[in-house]
């Protein structure tokens, strides 16, 4: 993986994160089990690359910032677990298109909380891509049929933009140590909670399931994840923000052709509004 380029890291990143819908709806295990054993296994993997590499994590850093890591720990766990259920309740491109709406409530919330301008291009942008959520939903042609699983999306999406901007208030420590540090809090939030809502006890695991639980754990989270931190540093910001849409796109990809989901000529549309409109608020304008 060292020898792959900062570029090929991040898009062998994003075409990961694609395929996770994939690989959720074959495990048939409630979404907060799902997203507990997610949290563990890629916690565990990244300890193992660090133990590997002979590196230990920065405790100080860790105390400076250990009640919004544990915060943030608890908005991931919610986060997967709402995701996880959008892919149950609806098509992994629905509830992908949902997620990806995250991008727009960061514009907005960046508004109040960090006092960030909306630019008018921004805020056309932001209007475009809920417009093409609205088409996405197909709520305009068969009314709220499948309703539970895109607002599970968007809140999932909430989730995500609070993680990023609570982020943003971290202060001294590496990535990878952030990282580690909510995977671990979102393993011992979630822990609790899975507990006391699931029969943990009558679970029946096949062994695909168990194979399944162990890619999304290792491959879509710790190591796609360290390929991703291993990149996003290393290329310009506008790069990285126009290859991340190279996830919604597999995900749409992957549910048209593989699952054989439905999607109506109008949530076509909608996904190429979605993602279009928010790689263009990524752009700069070119300056004369």
């Amino acid at each position: 993986m060292r020898k792959l380029s900062p570029r090929a890291k991040l898009i062998l990143s994003m075409v990961i994160f694609g395929t996770i819908g994939l690989f959720r709806r074959a495990i048939p295990c409630p979404s907060s089990v799902v997203a507990l054993a997610r949290a563990v296994i890629g916690l565990l993997f990244l300890l193992l690359m660090r133990a590997a590499r002979h590196e230990s994590v920065d405790r100080a850093a860790i105390r400076r910032n250990l009640p919004t890591l544990l915060l943030l720990g608890a908005m991931l766990g919610a986060n997967w677990i709402f995701l996880f259920e959008a892919y149950n309740r609806s098509s992994v491109a629905a509830a992908t298109m949902c997620y990806y709406m995250a991008p727009v409530f960061i514009l907005l919330l960046s508004v109040p909380l960090f006092g960030e301008k909306l630019t008018p291009r921004k805020l056309i942008c932001a209007a475009v891509a809920v417009f093409g959520m609205v088409l996405v939903s197909d709520v305009l042609t068969s009314g709220l049929h499948g309703a539970a699983g895109l607002a599970f999306g968007l809140v999932a999406a909430l989730l995500y933009a609070g993680v990023v901007l609570v982020n943003r208030t971290l202060r001294g420590i590496s990535p990878e140590d952030r990282t580690i540090m909510q995977f671990a809090a979102a393993s011992l939030v979630m822990l609790p909670y899975v507990l006391c809502t699931e029969n943990v006890a009558a679970l029946s695991l096949t062994p695909r399931s168990l194979v399944m639980l162990l890619v999304v754990g290792v491959v879509h989270t710790g190591l796609a994840y360290v390929l991703y931190f291993g990149s996003i540093a290393e290329i310009p910001a506008q790069t990285a923000a126009i290859l991340s849409y190279i996830d919604p796109v597999v995900a749409v990809l992957l549910s048209v052709t593989v699952l054989r989901e439905p999607m109506s000529p109008a949530a076509l549309v909608g996904s190429a509004l979605v993602i279009g409109a928010m790689a263009a608020s990524e752009l700069e304008p070119k300056k004369d």
